[in-house]
């Protein structure tokens, strides 16, 4: 279980995070909501410790993780997958490459049994026999299930998905969705997924958390955000599915 107590993050005199505390959800996905500069992805990287928080407690299990040496860090970081917003594939290495690498980094097992639970992820993500092709000759969904392959490799207890589904048509944003869902409950992940598409939320989202400006603004889950009195959340939502629905109808003028 992660708990978030009273964080807060400021850079020079800006403040970014305000007394954030949340409770988030054991093999559930929890989706964390905003506008763009909201303060929900500087919460994802001081939860996974690429930065640190100027007070406050991140506590994995009941260890606070802000508090803890270089060794422990190191432990629970060993027990994180992370799903990047551009899917941050090495360019120069194959699909399994790339899914190899955190194995070769982090895993003592011979070659051939961790080859075996590389094919075994992307088989998972419905990439088999894809090993071989480079970042440049799959689509950016595959790249995306590459990056979940990836992220899963190590059998994580916690997985971070920041904006999974930039820069993809509805159609693939649905079967990534339904990937995170489907990975979340078969491997009793606790996840996390920065996002601004309500789609997703609607469709995958047990708890949801809605930031406004560095402030924790709304707590909930899908069935009463919709009649939450929250008067900016409900502009939040409100504004992100109609943009959503513009985006859906502009694409696909384009490709008739």
């Amino acid at each position: 279980m992660i708990e978030i107590k009273n964080i807060h993050k400021s850079f020079g005199d800006r403040p970014i995070l305000k007394d954030i505390s949340i409770s988030l959800l054991p093999g559930k996905v929890n989706m964390i909501i905003g506008a763009s500069g909201s303060g929900k992805s500087v919460l994802m990287k001081l939860m996974v410790g690429l930065q640190e928080p100027d007070s406050g407690e991140i506590l994995y299990d009941g260890a606070d993780f802000v508090r803890m040496d270089r060794r422990e860090k190191s432990d629970i970081r060993q027990q994180i997958g992370m799903l990047f917003q551009n899917s941050a594939l090495f360019d120069s290495m194959t699909v399994e490459e790339n899914v190899l690498f955190p194995l070769k980094m982090f895993n003592p097992k011979s070659p051939a049994e961790n080859l075996k639970r590389v094919n075994f992820c992307l088989e998972r993500v419905g990439l088999s026999n894809t090993n071989h092709l480079y970042p440049a000759e799959i689509s950016g969904g595959m790249k995306k299930r590459v990056g979940i392959a990836r992220a899963i490799v190590l059998n994580p207890k916690y997985l971070f998905c920041d904006e999974p589904n930039s820069g993809l048509d509805p159609l693939t944003s649905i079967l990534i969705d339904e990937l995170i869902k489907e990975i979340t409950t078969e491997f009793k992940i606790t996840t996390i997924v920065n996002s601004h598409d309500m789609n997703s939320v609607m469709e995958i989202g047990d708890k949801i958390v809605y930031i406004y400006k560095g402030n924790k603004e709304w707590e909930g889950d899908k069935a009463n955000i919709l009649s939450t009195d929250n008067d900016r959340l409900n502009q939040f939502v409100f504004a992100t599915t109609f943009l959503q629905q513009f985006r859906d109808k502009s694409r696909s003028i384009k490709n008739s």
